[in-house]
């Protein structure tokens, strides 16, 4: 049976121990660091075969997925600056540098 009350106080060990620094994951197209919501992308679409997830802002995931198919990012993979040559990206994260890691905001449609 439990006690109802202990010696001790329930949360004593907790209260010394320090809290460990919360570590903020840099998104992986733009490189600000993320926000409240962190979206984990399949650089290369689990459709194809991905394993791998990054972290990412979702304002940045969606302008890939505007931006490219799942084949073109199957043939990019892991590889960021190949993804940043694409003008329309460049322009995006240039763009986006200076906002809030929260910051949202609609993007382009498909342009198929």
């Amino acid at each position: 049976m439990a006690r109802k009350h202990s010696r001790h106080g329930p949360y004593e060990d907790a209260a010394d121990a320090e809290e460990a620094p919360v570590v903020v994951p840099a998104c992986w197209l733009c490189g600000r660091p993320t926000g409240k919501t962190i979206v984990w992308h399949h650089p290369v679409p689990k459709s194809r075969g991905g394993r791998e997830v990054v972290p990412m802002h979702p304002i940045c995931q969606q302008t890939l997925i505007a931006n490219f198919t799942n084949s073109e990012l199957q043939r990019h993979g892991m590889d960021v600056a190949g993804l940043l040559a694409n003008e329309s990206v460049r322009k995006f994260v240039d763009w986006v540098a200076n906002k809030d890691p929260d910051f949202n905001a609609s993007t382009a449609k498909k342009q198929r």
